[in-house]
């Protein structure tokens, strides 16, 4: 299914154009995730088995870190962001969790990782925010929002929230509150529960739950 979905978006104008540009950045500069990392999120958890989407806004602009999945990190060193994450985990659902920073156990059981800008230049936040990935991810975004069955949305932090008027099936769950960033996680992220919150309700509509640990 995302093979036929993706095709159709790269024969867009605006993806030619996308393509052009994110391909002289990987020539002509340090770009993560790699190359062949960047659509992992679709690689790894199956159309047919969605039950979660995480939205993220772009990967991790550091050495080792992104590759291909919001919030996940290769790294030894736990991106900040999901510090507060991990905090959340052990606080909401008493669990215990190793050192690793790979979401990849998420990914493989329904939980969608997606940013909204799937490329980023070294140490350059946001660098790629006008090639085009936006127009690509809410796309793809749109596509879940049409399945119809329970499927539980999360969206932290206010970029993810202006998404939330696309989510019109009344069988999705909204999950929002402020983004798990030192910045504004005191903001109403801390305490939250969306990960009891998102279990309770795949098992309420007689959907395998997640396991949460990492």
């Amino acid at each position: 299914m995302w093979e036929k979905i993706i095709e159709n978006e790269k024969k867009q104008d605006y993806y030619i154009k996308l393509e052009e540009l994110y391909n002289n950045a990987y020539k002509n500069s340090i770009v993560y995730p790699k190359k062949e990392d960047i659509f992992n999120v679709f690689k790894l958890t199956k159309y047919e088995n969605i039950k979660v989407v995480i939205l993220g806004q772009d990967p991790y602009h550091g050495y080792n870190q992104a590759h291909g999945l919001a919030f996940s990190s290769l790294d030894t060193k736990t991106p900040k962001s999901l510090l507060n994450i991990k905090k959340e985990l052990i606080s909401d659902l008493n669990i215990e969790l190793s050192d690793s920073n790979d979401l990849t156990p998420w990914a493989k059981q329904g939980v969608f990782l997606l940013n909204t800008i799937l490329t980023v230049e070294e140490k350059t936040p946001l660098s790629h925010q006008s090639f085009g990935w936006e127009e690509f991810t809410l796309n793809i975004f749109k596509e879940i929002t049409n399945i119809d069955r329970p499927i539980v949305f999360i969206l932290w932090g206010a970029n993810a929230r202006s998404y939330k008027k696309y989510i019109t099936n009344s069988k999705h769950l909204i999950i929002e509150s402020a983004h798990p960033s030192p910045l504004s996680a005191y903001r109403g992220f801390n305490g939250s529960r969306p990960f009891s919150k998102t279990n309770d309700y795949l098992k309420k509509n007689n959907i395998n739950p997640i396991d949460f640990k990492i």
